[in-house]
């Protein structure tokens, strides 16, 4: 009986444990760079995560909550909270990228929660939570550094994982480090963040997402999946953006993605098998540039390097697909 029970255990007790999701926040500016959009498609198809709330950061926090609701709301997935993030300031309508998406879209007619204090919701859902929650954080990170000012506890209570940063490679393969656009956009908040004293902090830096597309097969899979709302709804934000960026080459018709920078940080959320993940001491400087020292005010765990790229870039489109 001691035997059969041992069975037991490791046939439906073990799986189920194993099976467990991962609980996370994600703070995003999505509008601005179409990648955001794909992450938070991305989540939505990754069984490992269970997205406990959305937040919108930097810039015009309500046009970006907008796009968010409107997408959840289109794809089904009302059920998820949505906060609107602190208010930085206004964008003009030549850097909303996704707004003809909007249309005359009412952000109050959200069928689910909608937090006007994002940063509120944000502490009162990791000081209330009896798990460890995961922030994946994907812009320029003001909620944060806000967040961390009125309740410093909520660090010791999560992990953080960001994209942020460049430290071999810029934005071009074998290119010199850049001022990465999360960092330069607003060094003093990611200094306060990473700061702070989270269980894990874990960043994607263009070392690594920088590279990032899906193409060839998967990518004319995902653009004619249009009996798939998701995925219509994501080409749909695509082609807007598309037509209006000049600072991004877009093949967006039948050869690949711009850049996914931001899918990385939602990978590490739930794995780290497909890279080579460093703990390195930095700074962050004025002007945007993370500088590896041994001196450095700040430590991190580092996805450097890649040990099987093309391997996440077709599990991404896989999910995408639901295959």
């Amino acid at each position: 009986m001691k035997n059969l029970l041992l069975l037991l255990l490791t046939l439906f007790l073990v799986p189920a444990l194993s099976a467990k999701k991962v609980p996370i926040i994600f703070d995003t500016d999505l509008g601005t760079d179409i990648d955001d959009t794909w992450a938070l498609a991305q989540i939505l198809r990754s069984p490992e995560l269970d997205v406990k709330l959305v937040v919108s950061d930097s810039g015009d926090t309500r046009y970006r909550a907008a796009l968010i609701t409107k997408f959840l709301q289109t794809v089904g997935r009302s059920d998820i909270p949505v906060g609107v993030g602190h208010f930085v300031g206004p964008m003009g309508d030549d850097v909303k990228n996704q707004l003809p998406w909007l249309r005359d879209y009412d952000i109050a007619s959200y069928p689910g929660t909608l937090h006007e204090d994002g940063v509120g919701a944000m502490i009162d859902l990791i000081m209330n939570s009896p798990e460890t929650l995961t922030v994946v954080a994907v812009g320029p990170c003001p909620n944060i550094k806000r967040a961390l000012e009125r309740e410093p506890r909520i660090a010791e209570k999560c992990r953080f994982v960001g994209m942020y940063g460049s430290f071999n490679v810029g934005y071009e393969p074998g290119s010199t480090p850049a001022a990465e656009a999360n960092v330069v956009v607003d060094p003093a908040a990611l200094r306060a963040v990473m700061a702070a004293p989270w269980k894990d902090i874990l960043l994607t830096p263009l070392d690594t997402c920088g590279t990032i597309t899906i193409s060839g097969e998967d990518y004319r899979k995902i653009w004619c999946a249009m009996d798939d709302v998701m995925l219509k709804a994501l080409i749909e934000n695509y082609c807007h953006f598309a037509g209006r960026v000049r600072w991004m080459n877009c093949n967006w018709f039948t050869q690949n993605s711009t850049t996914l920078f931001d899918c990385v940080a939602v990978y590490l959320a739930y794995d780290e098998s497909l890279v080579n993940v460093e703990t390195v001491m930095f700074d962050i400087t004025d002007d945007g540039y993370t500088r590896a020292s041994p001196t450095g005010a700040f430590k991190a765990r580092v996805a450097m390097t890649w040990k099987d790229e093309a391997a996440f870039e077709h599990d991404l489109a896989s999910r995408l697909l639901r295959r």
